[in-house]
């Protein structure tokens, strides 16, 4: 009976949490979409096709996340870097700069984005790539500026009492310490650019916004609904996964 009782535990915390539901029902849809024709076809009796056919939702979903992946990490590497160069002794003084710099590439709409950059580089994921690189700085560029900022006095005195030099102080000290801070805003950007990818479908980027385009040019509600549901699934198991990455590194951290 006593080893009962902690599986049953597990199972019932299992059950509680989100995460895994979630993504069961996001492998669902992606896998058997076509099982639901039945239900799409009774909530929109007026549409012949109530389910989109035209690409596998797997192969969209797929896609998707690479545009994301790719956008998210250069977004990753330049405003970490961006952050970093900016609190050290000789960047302090661009700092204004690279803020502003990085600011303005958000506040330009991804559409106006993607129509200059169609004719620079074509259609495709190129010009997609770009807006979303360019959307997805601004997060990690500030939360990587904050991070480093909560770093404690203390713990920088104490770096250099070990004489550590600069670099071995920020990689050792600083940015373990910050990594929590930077992590919310890669979270932030990564999500961001899931829903933001979808519009990548306009400029003939395959993504999941596909099903949403077709749909809305073609004033099929079934095909919007569809590729709606499953960026939002998406946007909500990479956020919840995020959430356990924080947990691990603060516990990792505690642990130290």
């Amino acid at each position: 009976m006593s080893g009962a009782a902690p599986v049953s535990a597990t199972g019932r915390a299992w059950a509680r949490d989100p995460l895994p539901w979630a993504l069961a029902a996001l492998l669902l849809l992606v896998f058997g979409m076509a099982w639901l024709k039945p239900l799409f076809a009774a909530l929109f009796p007026a549409l012949e096709r109530p389910v989109y056919a035209q690409d596998s939702f797997l192969g969209l979903t797929l896609a998707h996340l690479k545009i994301v992946g790719l956008s998210s990490g250069f977004a990753v590497i330049v405003g970490v870097a961006a952050g970093i160069f900016a609190t050290r002794a000789g960047g302090r003084e661009f700092r204004p700069l690279i803020e502003t710099v990085v600011a303005a590439g958000q506040t330009f709409p991804p559409v106006a984005v993607l129509a200059v950059a169609v004719p620079v580089v074509g259609f495709g994921e190129a010009p997609a790539l770009i807006a979303l690189a360019l959307y997805g700085l601004l997060p990690v560029l500030q939360s990587t500026l904050a991070g480093i900022a909560s770093v404690s006095p203390a713990a920088r005195e104490a770096a250099e009492g070990l004489g550590l030099s600069p670099w071995q102080r920020l990689l050792r000290v600083e940015l373990p310490l910050a990594a929590p801070v930077i992590l919310a805003g890669v979270r932030t950007s990564v999500i961001i650019n899931i829903g933001t990818a979808a519009i990548a479908s306009t400029v003939g980027a395959k993504t999941l916004g596909l099903p949403i385009i077709v749909g809305l040019s073609g004033f099929n509600t079934a095909y919007v609904l569809q590729g709606a549901v499953l960026v939002g699934l998406l946007a909500v198991v990479t956020d919840l996964g995020f959430e356990r990455l924080v947990q691990r590194l603060g516990r990792w951290q505690s642990a130290q």
